[in-house]
């Protein structure tokens, strides 16, 4: 299934989008229900209710907008940072230079809060005030849907919902300045998210594609089959002490290609275009503004 939250007729929704894109299918979901978007329907499932209500009404894709599948997550989304290898050297020199030399050790973990996500074709807002070196990150993330803690790698698998795309927007000099990732990284925006939620059942996310065009130029191509580390490896590790909850977000790290690694860098500026596809997922595609 693919899950979406949309607005349509000044109300936000959620429902069920077809093979072809063309059409969704709204849910019968009440207003406190629809509001939380996505995470209704997984805390159902999670719960051993009725997961998805019957439709409503069936309209076409074009007539509503479509919002981040999960508006507002329940708590701060869990990021990984140098998950690829070629993105691990190229900011070698930068961004990991503080970090154990060994990008194989253990996963670098940090966090994005939950109020910088939007939606597949919002605007993003570049804080000039702020930061002049904002970076793009095309990523693959992992949508739980049944919580637990001290997960292992062998059960992991099965405590995943579905999985989504979000741009891990940076600013990069604030990122340095701090030697610590979360506020480079949570800027308000920063975080798009869709187009929806495909489920578990209709996605393999080990070998799937993840691209990203900045103004239509080819940036990063990746396949997930190449992670240092794993899905079940993440969601072992997120969980170590820590119970992870449905509808909890992992975001597994970007390939290479970002702006801060191209020489010489090449940051986002006002007007430009990011779009992220990911093979069986969809795209996003978001304007800085």
């Amino acid at each position: 299934m693919r899950i979406a939250t949309c607005q349509y007729q000044g109300r936000r929704h959620v429902g069920l989008v077809s093979e072809d894109a063309a059409s969704i299918a709204l849910l019968p979901l009440d207003e406190a229900e629809a509001r939380r978007g996505a995470l209704a329907l997984i805390e159902r499932q999670a719960s051993g209710t009725e997961a998805t209500p019957p439709a409503r009404e069936r309209i076409a894709l074009a007539d509503v907008r479509l919002e981040a599948p999960l508006p507002l997550p329940r708590r701060n989304i869990f990021c990984v940072g140098r998950n690829y290898r070629a993105h691990a050297k190229e900011l070698s020199a930068s961004v990991f230079k503080n970090n154990a030399a060994d990008p194989e050790g253990w996963p670098i973990v940090f966090t994005k809060l939950p109020e910088c996500v939007v939606g597949p074709q919002d605007e993003v807002r570049l804080p000039g005030e702020v930061s002049s070196q904002i970076d793009y990150e095309a990523e693959l993330a992992v949508v739980i849907g049944k919580g637990g803690r001290n997960i292992a790698c062998a059960d992991a698998l099965s405590h995943v919902f579905g999985y989504t795309i979000v741009n891990d927007v940076t600013a990069r000099d604030v990122q340095m300045r701090h030697q610590q990732w979360d506020l480079g990284k949570s800027f308000d925006t920063f975080c798009p998210m869709g187009p929806w939620i495909v489920t578990a059942d209709a996605l393999d996310g080990a070998r799937t594609r993840v691209r990203c065009w900045v103004n239509g130029e080819l940036r990063q191509d990746g396949q997930t089959s190449d992670l240092i580390f794993d899905i079940p490896t993440l969601i072992e590790t997120c969980s170590r002490g820590i119970t992870l909850y449905p509808g909890d977000v992992i975001a597994t790290g970007t390939p290479a290609g970002v702006g801060m690694g191209l020489v010489p860098p090449q940051y986002l500026k006002t007007g430009d275009v990011v779009r992220i596809e990911i093979d069986g997922l969809g795209q996003l595609s978001n304007r800085f503004v």
